[in-house]
């Protein structure tokens, strides 16, 4: 039986949604100010169709809605003056009629700008061209006669189309050419023969295009081949053919080893970009037809994203990196012999996101950074601009700093919105993103629609959401049940965006959830709900069943489930539905099948689906004969027997054999094996397959070995043993057939050259006495091939060459019967020796007070003496220049990669004396350095003060000390000192600024408030500029006097006569009232419930007499003479008092008898249309009172 649980969780949608508002931008509410937002526009390389009308897109949000305006080839675009023209309505869209007209014209780059009273938005440049499908030039094609066996290419050449055209080839029947390892089609469309067959001739070869864009189809004129087979020509016809000379191909048509005809050389270059897709192709000519392979010489080819086309001509790599680049060199290979060719593949790329610039919004007085991180090959160019106008050329702005790949914007103003535009570009493309900085203070708004209800499956997670809106952004507090405070903490999770997610959700979890989103503006609140549902599980599942023909078959599925929850069950049949058959009954926990037949066999599933999750599981039918007949068995065939040679050459042998039994599977294939005993006595190599159906093999032998075979069988269950082996079959020695390979030249001392390679195997010999003959000679120079042959070696030392220069290189295998064939050359070099120059002409730009360029002269080639693996710099700090003596630090070197010329030191410290020198660096090790070089940085701005104490407190007066900072970074210029008082609702005062002299190290305080607390900001400034400010708050002492003023007044006898008095009267007034209520006299508040019956007050209970209390319904209907607000909730009444509403909060002190002492301080918020409310339902914040 299978079974499978699956689940489907509301939760795990909401998960989805949840990530994905994660990673979105802070959205503007559409009723706010905000700057133009570009909505959708068209790509920048926009071809069009030349029959249809035109349409750009361009549109765009803000508030209030922008304005649209375009320019085509940098200049204004006069949409009106154009009556072909016409802008959509409150939109940026332009639709082009060129009904009559000829789309040439409105060929161009254009761009749309939208504005509004707070910036300006700008498109990518859209650079419009029509398609294009030029006719093919007439030309008159003479058939092309070619010789049998000789390569061929059919050139296609098709007109120039935008987009390019697709090319395929076709008859006059509209039938593709069959296409295979022989006749392939190249990238460019050319036809490629690796050679020509007389079933070839033909004279419809025809090329077509097509056109994508506008679905047309040309086709060029047929070409007509006729292969000739020159052995059936007579001499005398031969000869005028050759005459003509311009109707053949000059190739032999005889076998031949492969050599390329597309590329052509041995190497050739490719560039592709980042993130494209990279073809690169290798098509070979050659007799019998080469097979071509791949691979990276130095790397391997990334399989995940690599293919192989056009019968492995075409190796294809989709969305290319950085790390694709490389050599990769291409194999095409016959039974004559092989050739290579290696392509040099370079990856660049187009200006990509690291991080684009995101929008801003911000308070007044906020600080806020746009990042705009690009990467792409060459570095791109960053531009910045302001409401489309360079920022260079736009108004000076001092809170607007600009560095970079950054703009900081400190301090920011009401009116300064503005949208800002990064553009990063290189030869290859550019990037353009629009991001507005929307200046705004704005209370807190709950974006979460209210009352919302989250189901969940028990032991999964939960995600409430809590979308707020406000500036500065507001902090989000969520409670549960109106009186618990969630934290962060197991298991609650308040992510940033204000969800709060529970990790594993439990029946305990559910109730009513508040979020609360506050700022310095105000409060807002928001109540969802959480229902923690039980889990469907199946608890009864189908079984097995076997059976027979013609009678019942009953599978059961019970399940259990949340009782909120409806199920409901499906059964299938195969992953299918049932089929439509009254035979299938399907009951509410159970499936019957009646006179079930062959056809009902497969696997059975009954799914139980609810809104939140489902359950399956799954069990097989087999349906049987009444009486079953005896299984048959399946087993390995028996090995061949009875294996002859015959046929016997000096290189093959013919080998027979008689299959043994196959065991009711058929045999699918021979496996021919080899022992050498010559050579490896023992070991059975795989020699040769053959289909099941053959019973004889022709074996190709190697010279001087002692074979003997073996035959092994294969069916479907598996190989049989091996046969007995053959009779010993002896091949006579002859000369090698091939040379040592991996070849290499490499040096290990400054005057030596090692060459070495890899050896061949015994059966590689070919015959006794194998030797390797070693050869080499000095690259470029006139100098004749130096050898020495070496037997059981694979390397071989040459002594005394010069230091690091190219050699050519080639090992050939010799026996005691010839040489190999002739070895082809490979380049090496000899060894490597440290370098004796340093880098001349060094100099240092400092940049700033942390940053510094060092450029250099390289060091010439030949005084490098090896491979340049660059320069390094090494550099320390000296000393400050406030100190005469020098403190040196711990050097610092970094390493500048390939053939450099400058670099950048980073982390310098200000104000501050450096030394560097250079050395160059080769795979042997360092040259000498350069003379050290000197260089100063500038002044910075200091860092903080080392500490800021207050001292001597008192009633009006306190005293301040502070030490200087320990990183002066340039000469302290003085100290500022601000201050301003704080009261008890932690309201900021008025600010009190002072300046003091460098060399000051305290001050004394004087007229300030008594029993006030003050902050105090403090920082150290140079010429550059103020440091980091540090802080501090003291409070000055309290007036004794008004300590027993507060004091006196409750122990003043006539006070406490007055309280007395008043408590009695209240007391009689109780009395009264009592006594009027037991005589069943109206008051004013019962007249009041008699005249007006109001459905949401209770008449009073018999049974006690007590009045109906209020009843808050579903809709929380608020109590008459109340209003409720436009959101729909409903707000407390002034009355309830809230620690919230304590300048405080948390710090006020209790009596022991848990009464609040204090005094109240600030106001309490109100919206301006709420009247008298009637209290409500607890609220988290008036859950608070309830601790006072």
């Amino acid at each position: 039986m299978d079974r499978k649980w699956k689940w489907v969780l509301s939760s795990g949608a909401l998960l989805v949604i949840f990530l994905g508002r994660m990673t979105t931008a802070l959205e503007v509410p559409l009723d706010l100010p905000q700057p133009p937002t570009i909505t959708h526009q068209s790509p920048k390389d926009f071809i069009i169709d030349p029959r249809e009308n035109i349409l750009i897109y361009c549109e765009a949000k803000g508030k209030p809605h922008p304005s649209f305006s375009w320019t085509r080839n940098g200049t204004h675009f006069d949409v009106e003056k154009d009556s072909k023209v016409l802008m959509k309505p409150s939109s940026g869209t332009l639709v082009i009629d060129i009904s009559g007209e000829k789309a040439e014209a409105y060929e161009g780059i254009y761009q749309c700008t939208a504005r509004n009273e707070h910036g300006t938005a700008v498109s990518n440049n859209i650079f419009i061209r029509q398609s294009r499908s030029p006719l093919w030039s007439k030309e008159r094609k003479e058939a092309i006669m070619v010789q049998v066996g000789v390569s061929l290419v059919l050139q296609c050449r098709p007109p120039a189309g935008l987009p390019p055209p697709i090319i395929f080839w076709m008859d006059n029947n509209f039938q593709r050419l069959p296409q295979n390892t022989r006749v392939s089609q190249a990238l460019n469309g050319d036809l490629y023969f690796s050679n020509v067959l007389l079933d070839d001739t033909r004279n419809d070869y025809i090329c077509y295009a097509r056109f994508p864009h506008t679905q047309t189809i040309q086709q060029k004129q047929p070409i007509t081949v006729k292969v000739l087979d020159m052995d059936a020509i007579n001499e005398t016809v031969a000869a005028l053919y050759n005459y003509t000379n311009n109707l053949f191909v000059d190739s032999p048509s005889g076998e031949r080893r492969p050599s390329f005809m597309a590329p052509l050389g041995r190497s050739s270059t490719q560039m592709a970009l980042r993130g494209g897709v990279l073809e690169i192709e290798c098509i070979a000519e050659g007799l019998p037809t080469p097979e071509v392979s791949w691979y990276k010489e130095s790397g391997d080819l990334p399989s995940s994203r690599m293919s192989f086309h056009n019968f492995q001509k075409t190796l294809k790599i989709a969305d290319v990196m950085e790390a694709d680049a490389g050599d990769y060199r291409c194999t095409a290979k016959n039974s004559l012999g092989s050739a290579h060719h290696t392509i040099k593949v370079s990856v660049k790329a187009a200006p990509f996101w690291i991080s684009a610039p995101r929008n801003l919004i911000l308070a007044p007085k906020e600080t806020g950074i746009l990042t705009c991180r690009v990467s792409g090959d060459p570095k791109p160019q960053i531009a910045w601009s302001v409401n489309g106008v360079p920022i260079e050329n736009s108004p000076k702005d001092t809170s607007r700093k600009v560095e970079d790949d950054t703009v900081i914007l400190s301090d920011v103003q009401t009116g300064s919105s503005a949208v800002y535009q990064c553009n990063a570009s290189n030869e290859f493309g550019y990037l353009l993103a629009n991001a507005f900085v929307n200046v705004l203070a704005e209370a807190p708004r709950v974006l979460t629609p209210p009352n919302n209800v989250y189901q969940v499956i028990t032991n999964n997670p939960a995600f409430l959401d809590c979308a707020s809106f406000g500036s500065p952004i507001p902090t989000i507090t969520w409670f549960k049940d109106s009186q618990t405070s969630i934290l962060n903490r197991d298991p609650y999770v308040i992510h940033n965006n204000g969800t709060l997610e529970i990790n594993v959700a439990q029946s305990l979890n559910s109730g009513k959830y508040t979020c609360i989103a506050s700022n310095n503006l105000g409060t807002r609140e928001n109540h969802v709900y959480l229902e923690v549902k039980e889990p469907t599980r199946i608890l009864a599942q189908p079984e097995y069943m076997v059976v027979q023909r013609n009678r019942k078959a009953v599978f059961e599925c019970k399940v259990k489930h949340d009782p909120t929850l409806i199920p409901t069950m499906n059964w299938l049949k195969d992953n299918g539905e049932l089929p439509d058959d009254e035979r299938f009954l399907v009951d509410t926990d159970s499936l019957t099948i009646n006179e079930v037949t062959e056809e009902d066999e497969g696997t059975y599933t009954c799914v139980m689906n609810t809104t939140l999750d489902q359950d399956s599981a799954s069990a097989m039918l087999t349906v049987v004969e009444a009486t079953p007949t005896p299984a048959i068995v399946y087993e390995e065939p028996d090995p061949p027997t009875d294996l002859e040679l015959t046929d016997q050459r000096e290189r093959s042998v013919q080998l027979t054999w008689i299959p043994g039994d196959e065991h009711n599977s058929p045999t699918q294939k021979f496996l021919v094996q080899y022992e050498d005993l010559l050579h490896q006595a023992g070991v059975w190599h795989n020699l040769t397959e053959e289909e099941g159906t053959k019973t004889t093999a022709h074996l190709d032998l190697s010279p001087y070995a002692y074979y003997s075979f073996r035959v092994l069988a294969v069916n479907h269950v598996g190989f049989s043993q091996p046969s007995q082996p053959s009779r010993q079959y002896r091949t006579n020695p002859a000369a090698p057939d091939v040379n040592p390979t991996d070849v290499h030249g490499v040096g290990t001392e400054h005057n030596n050259l090692v060459i070495s390679w890899k050896e061949l195997t015994g059966l590689q010999s070919n015959g006794p006495g194998l030797q390797y003959k070693v050869n080499w000679r000095q690259k470029d120079v006139e100098e004749d091939w130096l050898s020495e042959t070496v037997a059981n070696a694979s390397k071989y030392v040459v002594s005394g060459t010069p230091t690091f220069v190219p050699y050519e290189v080639k090992v050939q295998a010799v026996n005691d019967y010839g040489n190999g064939p002739a070895p082809e050359a490979v380049v090496g070099y000899s060894g490597e020796d440290v370098p004796i120059s340093a880098p001349e002409s060094v100099q240092v730009l400092v940049q700033n007070g942390t940053l510094a360029e060092v450029h250099w002269e390289p060091v010439l080639t030949s005084m490098v003496r090896g491979r340049l693996q660059g320069y390094k710099v090494s550099y320390w700090r000296e000393r400050s220049l406030h100190q005469a003596e020098a403190q040196q630090e711990e050097q610092q070197v970094l390493l500048f990669s390939g053939n450099r010329t400058d670099g950048r030191l980073p982390g310098l410290k200000p104000y501050s004396l450096y030394t560097l020198n250079i050395r160059v660096v080769n795979g042997k090790g360092e040259g000498p350095p350069s003379p050290n070089h000197n260089f100063e940085t500038p002044e910075g701005v200091p860092g903080p003060p080392s500490f800021l104490r207050i001292k001597n407190t008192d009633m009006d007066s306190l005293t301040l000390e502070w030490g200087p900072p320990q990183d002066n970074n340039g000469r302290l210029t003085g100290y500022t000192l601000k201050y301003q008082p704080v009261n008890s609702s932690n309201e900021l005062g008025p600010v009190e600024e002072m300046m003091f002299p460098a060399n000051e190290t305290t001050v004394i305080l004087a007229d300030l408030k008594y029993s006030t607390r003050y902050k105090f900001y403090f920082n150290a400034k140079t010429i550059k500029g103020s440091g980091p400010t540090i802080t501090e708050e003291a409070v000055t002492i309290m007036d004794e006097a008004m300590k027993s003023d507060q004091v006196d007044l409750a122990t003043q006898g006539w006070f406490i006569g007055l309280m007395c008095a008043i408590a009695l009267l209240i007391l009689v007034l109780l009395i009264i009232c009592f006594i009027k209520r037991n005589k069943g006299g109206k008051y004013p508040v019962k007249e009041k419930e008699d005249a007006h019956q109001d459905p949401e007050i209770q008449p009073m209970k018999d049974d006690d007499g007590t009045f109906g209390e209020y009843s808050d319904t579903e809709d929380h209907k608020p109590l008459k003479g109340s209003r409720t607000p436009s959101n729909g909730t409903v707000k407390r009444d002034d009355s309830d008092d809230s620690l919230v509403d304590y300048g405080e909060g948390g710090d006020g002190q209790f009596n022991e008898d848990g009464s609040f002492i204090g005094q109240y301080s600030g106001k309490k918020e109100k919206d301006t249309h709420e009247g008298n409310e009637s209290s409500e339902a607890p609220s988290p914040v008036n859950a608070m009172n309830s601790f006072v």
